[in-house]
């Protein structure tokens, strides 16, 4: 009795240390999306800081993957579609005027997020622990104006520099690159479920340049977000 008691343990030993070598020591994908809340700072055209910009909700959703290097310490990389931009609201013409002009610069890009992640285990799952860099390319995007209860819209085109064959009706042009870099903090569940706080500092000039222009803006992306996603 006692003989094929402890071979039951050790099978059971055997079959759990099986099971956590796997959870903890494979190749995993993800998909993931949320919300984002994302800003422009820097200095603008005048040399002077913005200041009276404020944060724009938006969305990112797409896929990664988690690659082993070592016990609970992974890479990342991942590839997503993520708004960014700034909302600026300026006071009214007039007095006469009882609402406020509200714009918002809405750029579209795909990013490229590589990652260096910790996850050990921690209760019944991961705790997530990552930082690393990022980088984007514009790939559309969407300006809004709202004033009096009527709004127009202008496009986002992404280039630099831009001459003056480049002028339309209604664009505006930003830098097709950007560059930053990431942190976050999480949970992920043993069924795969995770959850994540983000925030990113863009660390390239946004704003382009203009051809025959002394611009002394630099620009660039901020923000934070909140993403839900399930590893498989």
């Amino acid at each position: 009795m006692k003989t094929k008691l402890i071979a039951l343990l050790l099978v059971m030993l055997s079959v759990s240390g099986s099971i956590m070598a796997q959870d903890d020591g494979k190749v995993a994908f993800g998909v993931l999306g949320g919300v984002n809340l994302q800003n422009l700072t820097g200095k603008d055209s005048d040399g002077d800081p913005i200041e009276d910009n404020g944060l724009l909700p938006g969305f990112h959703a797409g896929i990664n993957v988690i690659l082993p290097v070592a016990p609970d310490f992974y890479i990342q990389p991942g590839l997503l579609f993520s708004t960014k931009g700034a909302k600026f609201t300026y006071e009214a013409p007039t007095k006469a005027d009882d609402n406020d002009i509200v714009v918002k610069y809405i750029p579209y890009y795909l990013e490229l997020p590589v990652n260096f992640l910790y996850r050990p285990v921690l209760g019944n799952g991961h705790m997530l622990l990552g930082f690393g860099p990022y980088a984007a390319y514009g790939i559309g995007g969407k300006i809004t104006s709202e004033f009096g209860g009527e709004s127009q819209e202008s496009k986002i085109k992404f280039k630099s520099p831009v001459t003056e064959d480049d002028y339309e009706e209604d664009v505006s042009y930003l830098r097709p690159f950007d560059a930053g870099a990431n942190i976050f903090f999480g949970y992920e569940l043993n069924m795969g479920l995770f959850l994540h706080l983000n925030a990113q500092l863009g660390l390239l000039k946004v704003n382009p340049e203009y051809e025959g222009s002394d611009d002394d803006g630099f620009i660039k992306n901020t923000g934070f977000g909140l993403s839900l996603g399930y590893r498989f």
